[in-house]
């Protein structure tokens, strides 16, 4: 399923073939249940990561623009649908900044979230002054220890999404490993696009989607590796978390945020 309210492509394509008793749920068994592993993050903690009123969250790439996934957001054109909230790790929190989308930049390619191309930047109707998460410069990142977050289920099945913000450090999976994970689920990943990454009892959850994968650089900074994708489950062994690649499209991101800053 996709990590906000589920897709109904991919949802009705894994729930055919679990009827058909062709994947388990897991490795070894029934779902894991149990609550997402994870921290909550301290207020002041990664100051540029938002929330999107559609139940999907976002990072600021630029004072007035918040990258998060295609799949969260309509087609490309003006949008004032959305609402975001910033600048807090507790929803509920009385500092809390608001505000509205006004245009929305979707990945041409874009169709579903397990074909690849899933990002899109969200212009807003005025400039946050908050800091910015910066892309990674290259590929160089895409491997080793993650971190990842948001405010989605802290477990699979759960009825309620979150009021304070969850992390969760991460190691990335080889693509051809996580490829052959979906296999059995009829789901063909997109390596080239993809980053996977999860550990046991440890994985984004319906909720999270958009949201930012980050690691820190040499100088110590948070630099955005990936955006939370989809996912069979959450904190299934058999199913590693999926995350859309920053690398791969890296300079058209960085075009489409100029273009709405």
């Amino acid at each position: 399923m996709v990590r906000n309210v589920a897709s109904l492509v991919l949802v009705a394509t894994v729930a055919a073939v679990l009827a058909a008793g062709d994947v388990p749920a897991r490795a070894g068994g029934r779902p894991k249940l149990e609550v997402v592993g994870g921290n909550v993050a301290k207020a002041g903690e990664f100051p540029w990561v938002v929330r999107l009123s559609m139940g999907c969250g976002g990072a600021l790439t630029a004072p007035r623009v918040v990258l998060t996934a295609g799949h969260c957001v309509g087609p490309t054109g003006p949008n004032d649908r959305i609402t975001v909230t910033a600048g807090v790790t507790d929803l509920k929190a009385k500092n809390a900044v608001t505000a509205r989308s006004v245009e929305v930049v979707r990945a041409a390619e874009f169709q579903t979230e397990t074909r690849g191309d899933d990002w899109a930047v969200v212009k807003l109707d005025r400039v946050l002054s908050l800091p910015t998460l910066a892309l990674v410069p290259d590929a160089s990142g895409d491997q080793g220890q993650v971190t990842v977050m948001g405010w989605g289920q802290t477990r699979e099945g759960s009825l309620r999404q979150e009021r304070r913000l969850h992390y969760a450090t991460v190691p990335t999976i080889p693509d051809a490993v996580c490829a052959r994970s979906y296999l059995p689920a009829k789901v063909v990943l997109v390596q080239e696009e993809s980053i996977c990454a999860g550990r046991h009892g440890v994985d984004t959850c319906q909720g999270d989607s958009g949201g930012p994968m980050v690691r820190r650089g040499r100088d110590g900074r948070w630099a955005q590796v990936g955006i939370v994708s989809w996912g069979l489950g959450c904190a299934r062994d058999a199913y590693p978390g999926v995350y859309t690649q920053i690398s791969r499209f890296r300079t058209v991101i960085l075009a489409a945020t100029r273009a709405l800053s």
